[in-house]
């Protein structure tokens, strides 16, 4: 089993897919290959995608029972004990994680509903 991702690629190498594989979206593409056509397929991906990327899927006979190959990714494949996992870039931004300091807007908006109701019983009284 092959599943196949584009992103920004041509139409030509999209139509070229078509031949051995499912267009089951748009720029996603689902089949059966031998590995020799796999690899094929992988090398014409590599070639006609220009500015484009490309993620292909396979089955293997590993512990996971998948492979894949990236082209152009952001993401990149990482062997971990012999486990493939897919590590995300670091974007820099420390801060998104944390909370900010002060109160928060609840926090004050109760604050001064309580102030504004102890005035109001103070004039009350």
């Amino acid at each position: 089993m092959v599943v196949l991702v584009l992103s920004a690629c041509p139409a030509g190498l999209r139509g070229h897919l078509t031949r051995w594989l499912l267009e089951i979206s748009p720029g996603v593409f689902v089949g059966v290959l031998p590995i020799r056509v796999r690899d094929l397929a992988w090398q014409r991906v590599i070639e006609l995608s220009k500015d484009g990327r490309a993620i292909m899927i396979y089955s293997t006979r590993s512990e996971q029972r998948l492979a894949f190959k990236v082209h152009r990714h952001e993401w990149e494949p990482v062997d971990i004990d012999g486990v493939h996992l897919m590590r995300r870039p670091h974007t820099g931004d420390h801060t998104a994680g944390r909370p900010r300091a002060g109160w928060s807007k609840a926090s004050r908006y109760r604050k001064a509903a309580q102030q504004s109701a102890k005035r109001r019983n103070g004039e009350q009284k």
